[in-house]
């Protein structure tokens, strides 16, 4: 075993390049000339800090960078390993980015995207799954999805987003990233230009890129897209009005009947992603784009947020034609949603069941978002808190590398606005993410958070 004395690491205060980038570039001269090799262990971030006399925080965000982009693997109360040099790695700019490894299990995680999964009547749960299994495995799955299933789903619609539609206007998916996929095959194609939101979900620009269109890059402000000055050529436009990712705004009716004009003047496709629509506080709901214009809005929502992103069921609402397009191509290409993952969630919906989880949740999130307000709101501006499981703290870009690096260390992980820029980051801030931490994590760490921002800022005055 390697150890920490053997690493000939060199840097310079004197460059101009700073020294968590320097720290970086040589680590992986270094895995990539086999001076450090495959499933070797690296110092601990307080060994390598003393070594280099430099402070915990430069070597802190160089290993982060390495573990984003897959260079580095973590192994839980083990260390930090090189990463299999012979498994491809994708470039830099790739949109596939690897995920770094899982934090302890006593972190404090106030990354978005993901909800409370801890909190489920566990009777209902083994109900609706003891239903599933006491019917026949199907032999020929349905590409529209079980016929009850998507009746309840149109009910469910019309109670929780005011949408009048037929089972007809519904294909049941996998969830969010399969209904994006689905319209991908069916509405682009190689060169077609797709508008995504920037910043905004990079599995819609993955999705839009893996099947050959040309991502382009609309701009969003506080409220959403920015619809003047959208280009007249794309096919698609990909957008999250309920509560835009990551900034958080609701699109304003003015706005969303010039988007849907828009679409009608140039002939394009709107997906609208109605992520965190389930989920607003102290604001009355907006409607749906498609329930404003269904001609021109393929609808896309799912159960990861409102019960857990394992269940693996979504939908996918538009016109019957445009549905009946995309369930002969999904027959296809053989892909499908599982027959008793359907069924248990048809339960959960015949029962009542989801609709009295999803009341209990709200109560849970608001209580949490509430939490997030009190603490941060007095220390940074806060964008995005009305609805949804995220709040954006706006912040200076320039404190946001060491306050990432500062709260990791305090043993709280944070989500930056870098990532979710298509191109060069206009805006600046942490995505807080409020959903998968408890009540009393999410003010423990928040308090941590509150009082790193004010340090930064006193460091500035």
């Amino acid at each position: 075993m390697r150890t920490h004395a053997d690493l000939p690491v060199s840097l310079s205060r004197d460059s101009v390049a700073p020294l968590t980038t320097q720290l970086a570039d040589w680590l992986r001269r270094a895995m990539l000339d086999g001076t450090l090799a495959p499933g070797e262990r690296l110092p601990s971030t307080r060994a390598l800090a003393a070594q280099l006399a430099v402070s915990r925080t430069v070597v802190t965000e160089a290993y982060q960078q390495l573990y984003a982009e897959g260079w580095l693997d973590g192994r839980h109360g083990s260390g930090t390993f090189v990463a299999d040099m012979e498994t491809p790695r994708p470039p830099r700019e790739s949109p596939y980015v690897p995920a770094p490894p899982p934090p302890p299990a006593d972190w404090i995680d106030l990354t978005p995207g993901r909800p409370w999964v801890r909190d489920y009547d566990r009777a209902a749960w083994k109900r609706a799954w003891r239903k599933a299994a006491d019917l026949p495995p199907g032999e020929s799955p349905d590409p529209y999805g079980l016929p009850h299933l998507r009746e309840l789903l149109a009910d469910h619609l019309r109670r929780a987003r005011g949408i009048a539609v037929g089972p007809e206007n519904i294909l049941v998916t996998r969830g969010t990233g399969n209904g994006l996929d689905l319209c991908a095959q069916a509405l682009l194609g190689r060169g077609v230009r797709a508008g995504v939101e920037d910043p905004g979900y990079h599995v819609a620009r993955t999705v839009f890129a893996a099947r050959g269109a040309e991502v382009v890059p609309c701009p969003v402000d506080e409220d959403g897209v920015i619809v003047d000055g959208l280009p007249a050529d794309l096919r698609v436009l990909y957008t999250t009005p309920a509560h835009q990712y990551p900034l958080g705004g609701r699109l304003p009716i003015p706005r969303r009947e010039r988007l849907l004009a828009w679409a009608r003047s140039t002939g394009a496709s709107i997906i609208e992603d109605d992520y965190d629509a389930e989920f607003r506080y102290d604001v009355a709901p907006l409607p749906a784009l498609y329930g404003l214009d269904p001609s021109r809005v393929v609808l896309l929502g799912t159960l990861s947020k409102i019960l857990a992103p394992d269940v693996g069921v979504g939908w996918l609402v538009g016109d019957a034609e445009l549905v009946s397009g995309i369930a002969v191509l999904r027959q296809a290409v053989a892909d499908r949603t599982s027959g008793p993952v359907q069924q248990a969630v048809a339960t959960l919906l015949e029962r009542g069941d989801l609709d009295r989880h999803l009341r209990r949740m709200r109560l849970e999130y608001a209580r949490r978002r509430a939490a997030v307000v009190d603490l941060l709101g007095p220390v940074c501006r806060l964008r995005g808190d009305t609805a949804g499981l995220h709040v954006l703290a706006e912040l200076p870009a320039d404190v946001m590398p060491a306050l990432v690096g500062r709260a990791r260390e305090r043993g709280v992980l944070l989500d930056s606005t870098e990532r979710h820029h298509h191109g060069r980051e206009r805006l600046h801030g942490l995505v807080i993410g409020y959903g998968s931490a408890s009540l009393t994590d999410v003010r423990r760490g928040c308090r941590i958070l509150a009082g790193l921002i004010r340090d930064a800022q006193a460091s500035f005055e």
